[in-house]
């Protein structure tokens, strides 16, 4: 008697990852450790702090009144911005929803600049360096999305 054996692997492999990836999922890495940075300094600031740095009484009163919640969205958008581009670079299905909650993050940090007035007091530079930082939240979602759909995460 004999008896076939079926050569099965236990998980489909991993795609072979093209250098474009990896450079962009590390240069996510840079630039969300850039906005940790960011994040930390805004977070710790004093109105005194923020007068040294070249804001105005106006500005630096408005930066220290903005609500709590607004400093929580920041943090999601950079940690989660953070973590899932490390997650992108250990190739794990989960960076999808760390860096969807990022995006999420800079989507209510955007949305409560435009109501609370921060676009105002600083003019067209913070809207756009706003935009542009929302940009690449979303570019890094496309590429966690693009990584699953493409078997280079699992």
């Amino acid at each position: 008697m004999t008896t076939d054996v079926i050569d099965t692997p236990l998980a489909a492999p991993r795609a072979r990852l093209p250098l474009w990836y990896w450079t962009a999922a590390g240069l996510g890495v840079a630039w969300n450790a850039f906005g940790l940075v960011r994040f930390v300094g805004s977070a710790t600031a004093s109105e005194a702090d923020m007068l040294a740095h070249g804001l105005t009484a106006e500005q630096a009163a408005l930066y220290a009144g903005l609500p709590a919640w607004m400093d929580a969205a920041f943090a999601i958008g950079v940690f989660g911005g953070l973590i899932g581009c490390i997650l992108l670079l250990a190739r794990s299905r989960f960076a999808f929803s760390v860096v969807a909650a990022s995006l999420a993050g800079y989507a209510a940090l955007y949305a409560g600049d435009l109501a609370l007035g921060v676009f105002t007091a600083f003019g067209a530079g913070q809207a756009v360096i706003l935009t542009v930082v929302v940009a690449i939240a979303a570019a890094l979602l496309w590429l966690a999305h693009h990584a699953i759909d493409k078997s280079y995460c699992r």
